[in-house]
């Protein structure tokens, strides 16, 4: 007989918990959601108030016959899921799929999983909160409405495949007015004039606060400054205090992970969920800034015992968003003394981040001292005139928190910089004569709004009020996964700029070059997602509305709050948006299909068109003609290329394509783009280019590099082979070596020489490891056949596209 059941969502937290309650407690795991809206048009019971239907899910079901038994025979259940909607959802699923007597059956929350924190629970259980039920129940069902009855119109009107989502459609909308903004902006170029003085040995740096729009304009300005005069006008201190910045919530620490230790979005809150399942940190998905009297008082001690009492200054934050719930608390260490979170080098890092921001949050302010120099110019030609040259620099006085920790911030082309303290000046005294050592005229470009990363597009997320803690991740993740929005670096262009220099009484010009435009991990928008997304403007702007998403959202803060029925929310929402659905039968595809004619090929005299074809943009020339027995030539477009932006003589370059590079054993070396980017076809085989070299220009002799270069890589990555069983090797992988035995990777046991298993081992060693579950396991396989079997096919026969799988899977995302 078992005293108590106690059931969480994660194995991991299982194991945490257990060593707290001691031997009247068994702990056990429910592996997150165990029932679900089944697939199909039967989930929902629109006419009946949209009452669902939930169905275990059939990977749970052996989880629930266990849950079932050990439930039957315990005295007390303990429902003790995450504290908030999800969680609740998930104990309230569990009392149904259970039949859990109410009797027995206790409601228990804790933010963090300390002993304190469990007993603490234990001791105050609640039932379960119907209201939180109801909000995620609310989301679950809008959402699967919106997807159910929009996406078979996208697959009609645009391609099969597509999907459409509340939140996801309004992320997708961000990046693509984003990017169109880039294309439309026009950069304008202006002087900056600097000038370096020579100070007892040190240097003083000043900038002119105006800039000139003409060269014209600041090479006269430098011709009046020839033989000038320089003198200290004024100097102006004054004390400033830095505040440190509050203790994270899910969507700053996700700002900050990515800036600081380059994680996405995806990776943080999975380091953080394994933090906070090893009792190590606070629940990692709050919009609370709140600390516990408990949380700050640990902290204070940390700080005196590391610092000194000078530093400590505790404080309360309040939250500006409306929807935070303030009884929950920001994420922090559950024990600051606690240096060190985890023998795992991303967890120790992401832990690290977490204390050093909460215990700077209770830390006393950075004073610093500001100077501000004004410096005179006295022309020779003439008298002064209002230009002054400005030097600042900072002094600190007293680090406060800055001893442990700097926000950064992202700068105007969206890079992380640490706001760090300026350098301090060199002894000035007012009217002090100044030594001119160069004076320059910068030639700058403005910039138009940088391209969103993972983490700003959560910022703006939030600011914007679409979406919760909970939703951030799964959304970019699911952006990326659809095709509508790719992570990636791109390289800059050239461009040239004027510097004009005044030095030792003349001035000099000079043309240099710069690169400008390069990125790095940012988001960028398919041609899928500019079609889409014009579409539901057009036909179902509701969906796609960032005040209409946001008033959704706060919606749901009202039902959890008990102060909104979620049947009349759904209604209201339903009818609105069912006659759009409806309407849209009279939508002509090739209204929404994004196609452009770009013009007539000069040397064939065929009309060139840009499509968006099943599995992406492409370009044709001409059309099929039955009696004359001739089809279209298509071209796939290349990254970074837009059907609405491409030019005609772009789209003749990608004809150019499949070319023979040159001949290597007797046989061609084709290059050409593929639905993985460009390549070189050899032998029936095929070697990815890399970024720095074009398909258009490749040579024989890089061709043949490349195909040399694949072949060692590969030999080296043989370790062993069995010929009498083909399907099984030892390779040298990524992360070590390890076993391949037909569709399973097998990992080799720690003290197990890899050049010396047999046959035998491996196979035993592969029978001992599970089959992979989960969503894409079973497309694993295929997707590689498929990935080969669309690069066999030329480009310039039939689009890349119709050649390669309708969706690309995880394996062949990780082969890309």
């Amino acid at each position: 007989m078992i005293k108590n059941l106690v059931i969480v969502e994660s194995p991991a937290k299982a194991k945490t918990i257990e060593g707290y309650l001691g031997k009247d407690f068994v702990v056990k795991s429910s592996f997150g959601h165990v029932r679900d809206l089944p697939k199909g048009n039967n989930a929902i019971d629109i006419q009946n108030g949209f009452k669902p239907t939930y169905v275990v899910s059939s990977d749970k079901k052996e989880v629930i016959a266990q849950l079932k038994k050990l439930a039957k025979e315990a005295e007390m259940v303990w429902l003790a899921s995450d504290d908030d909607r999800e969680g609740e959802a998930i104990s309230w699923h569990l009392t149904e799929a259970l039949d859990l007597n109410d009797q027995k059956t206790r409601r228990i929350v804790f933010r963090e999983i300390t002993k304190n924190a469990i007993l603490n629970a234990i001791s105050s259980p609640r039932g379960i909160d119907m209201d939180l039920v109801n909000a995620q129940q609310a989301r679950r069902i809008l959402d699967r409405l919106v997807g159910f009855e929009l996406s078979p119109v996208l697959w009609k009107k645009i391609k099969t495949g597509l999907s459409a989502g509340r939140v996801q459609s309004v992320a997708v909308r961000l990046v693509v007015e984003r990017e169109r903004e880039i294309e439309r902006f026009k950069a304008e170029a202006a002087f900056r004039v600097t000038a370096k003085f020579d100070v007892q040995g040190k240097t003083l740096e000043a900038e002119l606060p105006a800039k000139f729009k003409t060269e014209e304009e600041a090479q006269a300005f430098l011709q009046r400054c020839l033989g000038a005069s320089y003198t200290i006008e004024n100097l102006e201190t004054k004390p400033l205090k830095r505040s440190p910045a509050p203790p994270f919530t899910t969507s700053t620490l996700q700002q900050e992970a990515s800036r600081k230790l380059y994680f996405s979005v995806a990776q943080t809150m999975t380091v953080a969920q394994r933090l906070y399942e090893a009792g190590k940190i606070s629940y990692m998905r709050t919009d609370s800034l709140n600390l516990s009297d408990e949380a700050i008082q640990g902290a204070a001690n940390a700080i005196k015992t590391s610092f000194g009492e000078r530093f400590v200054k505790t404080r309360k934050f309040k939250t500006k968003s409306q929807g935070a719930q303030e009884a929950h608390e920001a994420i922090r260490p559950t024990d600051f003394s606690a240096l060190t979170g985890s023998t795992d080098r991303n967890e120790q890092r992401l832990y690290e981040l977490i204390w050093k921001r909460a215990i700077a949050s209770q830390m006393a302010d950075a004073e610093i001292e500001k100077t501000t120099a004004s410096i005179a110019i006295g022309f020779q030609q003439g008298p002064g005139d209002n230009n002054r040259l400005v030097a600042t620099g900072e002094v600190i006085k007293f680090e406060g928190f800055l001893k442990v920790y700097i926000e950064s911030k992202d700068d105007e082309d969206g890079e992380a910089t640490d706001e760090d303290v300026k350098g301090m000046l060199p002894p000035l005294s007012i009217g002090q004569q100044l030594q001119l050592r160069q004076m320059q005229a910068l030639e700058r470009y403005s910039r138009p709004a940088p391209r969103y990363t993972e983490a700003s597009l959560v910022k703006k997320l939030e600011e914007m009020g679409i979406g919760r803690p909970s939703t951030y991740a799964p959304t970019i993740s699911t952006v990326q996964k659809r095709g509508y929005v790719e992570k990636d670096s791109r390289d800059g262009k050239e461009r040239k700029f004027r510097v004009l220099t005044l030095q030792n009484d003349s001035i000099s010009t000079q043309t240099k070059t710069e690169i400008t435009g390069a990125e790095k991990n940012k988001l960028f928008p398919t041609d899928t997602a500019m079609v889409v997304n014009d579409f539901l403007i057009e036909h179902f702007p509701t969906v796609i509305d960032y005040s209409f998403t946001a008033n959704v959202e706060a919606e749901f803060d009202e039902i959890a709050h008990g102060t909104k029925e979620w049947e009349s929310m759904l209604d209201n929402f339903y009818q609105k948006f069912h006659k759009r659905i409806e309407s849209s039968e009279n939508i002509s595809r090739a209204d929404v299909s994004g196609a452009r004619e770009l013009g007539t090929d000069p040397a064939t005299g065929k009309t060139v068109l840009a499509k968006l074809g099943r599995f992406g943009p492409y370009v044709q020339l001409g059309e099929e003609d039955t009696e004359a027995g001739t089809k279209p030539i298509y071209a796939s477009l290349r990254k970074g290329q837009f059907i609405e932006s491409l030019a005609l003589e772009d789209a003749l370059e990608l004809f150019k394509l499949p070319r023979i590079v040159g001949t290597y054993e007797e046989k061609d070396m084709t290059a050409a783009i593929g639905r993985f980017g460009p390549y070189i076809r050899h032998n029936s085989k095929f070697y990815s280019l890399p970024k720095t070299i074009d398909p258009l220009t490749v040579t024989a002799d890089e061709a043949v590099a490349l195909i040399e270069a694949k072949r060692k890589a590969d030999a080296e990555k043989l370790i062993k082979e069995f010929p009498e069983n083909p399907e099984v090797q030892v390779l040298n992988g990524r992360y070590g070596p390890y076993i391949v035995a037909g569709k399973k990777n097998v990992k080799i046991p720690k003290g197990k020489e890899p050049s010396e298993l047999t046959l035998q081992e491996c196979l035993d060693l592969a029978e001992a490891t599970p089959e992979k579950k989960g969503r894409f396991a079973k497309k694993a396989a295929p997707a590689a056949e498929k990935k080969t079997a669309e690069k066999k096919a030329p480009v310039a026969k039939k689009p890349a596209a119709k050649k390669a799988p309708a969706k690309t899977t995880k394996a062949a995302a990780k082969k890309k």
